[in-house]
């Protein structure tokens, strides 16, 4: 396990770069998937405004002013809090014994902080002063809806995070009681679900605020988030973050299927689950005492076929919401399977014991057949109404 990337990089490259102790290895490939996500929203947008499904919005802006001094001191901020605390970990080799005590804390490089706050805010000082008018104008300008992508991500990702962070501690409300501001700071400790439905609430109101029809846009985000979810999951294996599954102690249907992606440990898992690794010394020495399903590799499998189903019959679905609706199902289905071989907190009511995801995907697998039923019968009707 890699818990961040100072430890892949010293495994496969051989070198030691303390700085890399502040990259976590799931951040990581959770920015990765981010990244992916604002690529293929922007094609599905184009293609979707080229065919009159989506349009732009007028909006007045000014232009010429020189930077503010808001502007500026945000800036300013930004590269201290960068020089300060990345900078510093590079410096100080000792600073990342412990990586969230050092984010958390008051240690880093002044000096660096101070240079880098002073070059962010030259940098956008200079990007203002290139376009400054001697007389600020104001214009109309045409904003189309792949030029909103990076909003929407960001939308996202804020509220995507916020949501898996109140559902995660909703789950486990005995470790909030416990430790209420550990449970709350933690870098650990993120539930998907609760991410996306926080993260849709929000896009729907940016698509309301900013005339895009929610409905199309929740066609491009089908796929999208499906690629998205594939690839956060190469993070929590990569990472081992206490999203794997039950003890298997089944013998391997395949010979050719290698241990480690039938039954794994998880060795040197960042949330130091497990017995210790005889003669490991640091922070990240535990490993489990009984191998498991590696349930984030087989989610990887299946996300990313499913995005290949997605992506592939995007163009062939001419109805409003159906791929959104699939895409529910589809979700929904594959998450609840998974939780079948998953460990996770579990609820007892009316003589069953569902986890918070089991209860989750089921209702998504429901809102989806009740969506596509009624998206399709809206289609007939108005397709029978034009004949």
């Amino acid at each position: 396990m890699y818990p961040n990337l100072y430890y892949a990089f010293k495994d496969l490259f051989g070198v030691e770069w303390t700085g890399l102790k502040l990259i976590n290895s799931f951040g990581f490939f959770v920015a990765l998937s981010f990244i992916a996500t604002a690529f293929v929203l922007t094609a599905e947008l184009r293609r979707k405004t080229k065919e009159g499904l989506l349009t732009y919005k007028e909006e007045k802006v000014v232009v010429g002013k020189p930077a503010s001094v808001g502007e500026l001191l945000i800036n300013f901020i930004l590269g201290f809090v960068m020089g300060f605390k990345l900078i510093g970990a590079f410096l100080d080799r000792e600073a990342l014994v412990d990586t969230q005590t050092y984010i958390l804390s008051g240690q880093g490089s002044w000096g660096a902080g101070i240079l880098m706050a002073l070059l962010f805010a030259f940098l956008k000082w200079q990007e203002k002063n290139k376009t400054k008018l001697a007389k600020p104008e104001e214009r109309t300008i045409k904003i189309w809806p792949h030029e909103r992508v990076g909003d929407m991500v960001i939308y996202a990702f804020i509220f995507g995070f916020l949501g898996a962070k109140i559902f995660h501690n909703l789950e486990n409300i005995n470790d909030l009681i416990r430790d209420p501001i550990g449970s709350l700071i933690s870098f650990s400790g993120l539930t998907f679900y609760g991410g996306l439905i926080c993260a849709t609430i929000a896009i729907w109101r940016y698509c309301r605020k900013n005339n895009m029809n929610a409905i199309h846009v929740a066609d491009t985000f089908a796929p999208a988030m499906m690629l998205a979810y594939g690839l956060g999951r190469i993070g929590c294996q990569v990472a081992g973050d206490g999203d794997w599954g039950i003890v298997n102690t089944h013998p391997k249907p395949f010979s050719w299927l290698p241990d480690w992606a039938w039954a794994y440990t998880y060795p040197h898992n960042v949330i130091s689950e497990g017995v210790h690794i005889p003669g490991c010394v640091g922070q990240y020495c535990a490993e489990l005492p009984q191998a498991v399903f590696p349930t984030p590799l087989y989610e990887i499998i299946a996300c990313l076929l499913l995005f290949g189903f997605l992506w592939s019959i995007r163009k062939r679905i001419k109805t409003p919401g159906v791929l959104a609706a699939i895409y529910l199902i589809v979700n929904g289905i594959e998450r609840f399977c998974i939780e079948l071989i998953r460990v996770n907190t579990k609820y007892h009511f009316w003589g069953i014991s569902p986890t918070q995801a089991e209860l989750i995907a089921a209702f998504l697998i429901i809102s989806g057949i009740v969506l596509l039923v009624v998206f399709t019968r809206r289609n007939n009707r108005q397709l029978r109404r034009t004949l």
